[in-house]
């Protein structure tokens, strides 16, 4: 098990990130998904919880069998899928992600949403109990994001908002912004397999910090989009993209299924045998 903490701050608040965080994730599910790869919505709901009310409650299916490293791919189906399974109840949020073809690895996340600049460090104090953990802070505007994902019109060192005028960030820009709010994200991976178990878990975290550092600097290159936006909104536009994305990731799949019948049916044999 690799247990760290990431702190990733933007030039918002928490009650606009609010409507922000759906935008940038459906959005940004859309674009990713390609070639028969991305993200499926499987479920999509209101969700009441005993500790924490009420929230949404989400299931997908991501497919990313191209952005796996070599080594990976020489040991799962052409096809493969991992299940994401979220619980929103904004400031606080849920993730878990699981794969039928490997039981025996997990991602969980744990978010909490504060005004401030990443200094609290005591937010998952209950959560952590005795376990040791790295903190990493992640800077939207000067970490390095790999070259596939970069875009001019969404590095923020130049990115100006013309309708909130925040922006451009400057070097030690989360000392002098205001506003100012931070994304703690307390991530679990486990991959308990012999031999395998610290590369695994290790390339995972690369990828979730990859991650992490493209969408929250989409949610804020992509402001302008959405801060006029109210919840009733945001909820619209994520249906609707959803249903595109589901359209454009499951047209692609039957294709492939076509051309590739044995890749399927070796999807269907590991489902079986994990249930």
């Amino acid at each position: 098990m690799l247990l760290k903490e990431y702190r990733i701050c933007m030039p918002l608040t928490v009650e606009e990130y609010r409507i922000g965080q759906l935008y940038m994730i459906s959005k940004h599910s859309h674009e990713q998904s390609d070639r028969g790869e991305g993200v499926e919505v499987v479920q999509n709901e209101p969700y009441e919880d005993p500790a924490h009310g009420q929230g949404q409650f989400t299931e997908k299916r991501v497919y990313l069998n191209s952005k796996l490293p070599s080594w990976a791919r020489a040991v799962v189906p052409k096809i493969f899928y991992v299940t994401e399974k979220a619980w929103n109840y904004y400031p606080y949020t849920i993730t878990e992600y699981t794969c039928s073809f490997l039981p025996k690895f997990s991602i969980h996340i744990e978010t909490k949403y504060e005004d401030n600049k990443g200094c609290n460090d005591n937010i998952f104090d209950t959560e952590l109990k005795d376990n040791e953990r790295e903190v990493c802070f992640v800077d939207i505007a000067y970490d390095e994001i790999p070259e596939r994902y970069y875009k001019e019109s969404e590095d923020l060192r130049y990115f100006k908002s013309e309708k909130t005028s925040r922006g451009m960030l400057q070097e030690g820009w989360r000392d002098t912004q205001d506003p100012i709010m931070c994304s703690y994200k307390l991530v679990t991976v486990k991959f308990e397999v012999w031999g395998l178990q610290t590369r695994v878990e290790q390339f995972v975290h690369k990828v979730v910090r990859d991650v992490l550092l493209l969408g929250h600097r989409q949610a804020f290159a992509w402001v302008d989009e959405w801060i006029d936006m109210t919840l009733d909104d945001v909820r619209n536009y994520e249906s609707q993209m959803h249903e595109k994305t589901n359209i454009k990731v499951c047209q692609e799949q039957q294709e492939q299924s076509t051309t590739n019948p044995s890749s399927l049916a070796d999807i269907e044999i590991h489902d079986r045998a994990s249930t």
